[in-house]
């Protein structure tokens, strides 16, 4: 029954924004750009409690967001953590568990819309600019993203390049926007007139073009350290995008794993950052 509706509703949506572009294209793209940055999931669990009430805790506020973030302190280099789309904090603690061991002092946060942050939706531009001031409250020199958290790691780093980050961690994140943007089309297989327009919804919000959002296309201005982790058999971003990503950023390394899947929180993916993070 849940993937017989988890197939039904997004074509349903679909269904209705193609309905509502008859009358106005432009308010079935502003409901079909809202409806693909809401997160369904996300918040914190009661099973995740016991792992996030064991860190030091801050709320802080910016862009009119209340982040909650976290605090495993430590002596060494301060390294701070971006989790995924429908993720929170907890999704780092099989890495936690390694860096404080290594006496690292980890901050990481919950984005906007998930955990127990405050907002309604998440995208990469406004994930940077929370993040960004996280960076320059907490100023780390290392840090670690996943999915979509890596994706807006390497767009902040494009957009503001912090001089004091030396060392960035990007696992199984995506690339190319305009690619996620077709799937989305396909997957609730709205028509051509609420695609244009959607794109200009984003252009007028955003001031570029989905097609212009390339992290591959970033990564060519890199300088910093890097590390890029992607499982081959990645089937939420596709492991080609590190690749590419790799290519055009020249002081950056890739492993790739097989069988691992999108979370990467294995052991042998934990050893090959901290092993990175030592490096001189």
């Amino acid at each position: 029954m849940k993937k017989m509706l988890s197939k039904i509703i997004p074509i349903a949506y679909g269904a209705y924004f193609n309905v509502l572009s008859v009358f106005s294209t432009k308010t079935a793209a502003k409901k079909a750009f809202y409806l693909f940055c809401t997160p369904r999931k996300g918040k914190v669990l009661p099973h995740q409690k016991e792992f996030l009430n064991n860190a030091k805790k801050e709320v802080v506020t910016t862009a009119n967001i209340d982040l909650q973030v976290y605090q495993w302190p430590g002596e060494k280099e301060t390294i701070l953590l971006l989790h995924g789309w429908e993720s929170n904090v907890f999704r780092w603690r099989n890495l936690i568990g390694y860096l404080t061991k290594e006496n690292y002092n980890i901050i990481a946060f919950d984005a906007p819309a998930h955990g127990n942050s405050t907002g309604t939706v998440l995208h990469v531009p406004i994930y940077t600019e929370v993040a960004q001031a996280l960076i320059t409250k907490y100023q780390p020199k290392h840090i670690i993203g996943h999915s979509v958290g890596g994706m807006t790691t390497l767009y902040n780093n494009y957009k503001y390049n912090n001089t004091f980050v030396e060392k960035l961690v990007i696992l199984g994140a995506p690339s190319e926007f305009y690619t996620i943007l077709k799937n989305y089309k396909a997957m609730l297989k709205f028509n051509n007139a609420v695609f244009n327009s959607l794109k200009k919804f984003i252009f007028e919000k955003f001031n570029f073009l989905p097609e212009d959002f390339s992290i591959s296309e970033y990564a060519k201005q890199n300088t910093k350290k890097g590390l890029l982790v992607h499982d081959r058999l990645d089937l939420i971003a596709p492991c080609s995008d590190s690749e590419l990503v790799h290519k055009n950023w020249t002081t950056s390394k890739l492993l790739v794993t097989e069988g691992y899947g999108h979370s990467l929180h294995q052991d042998e993916v934990s050893n090959a950052v901290l092993s990175f993070l030592k490096e001189a």
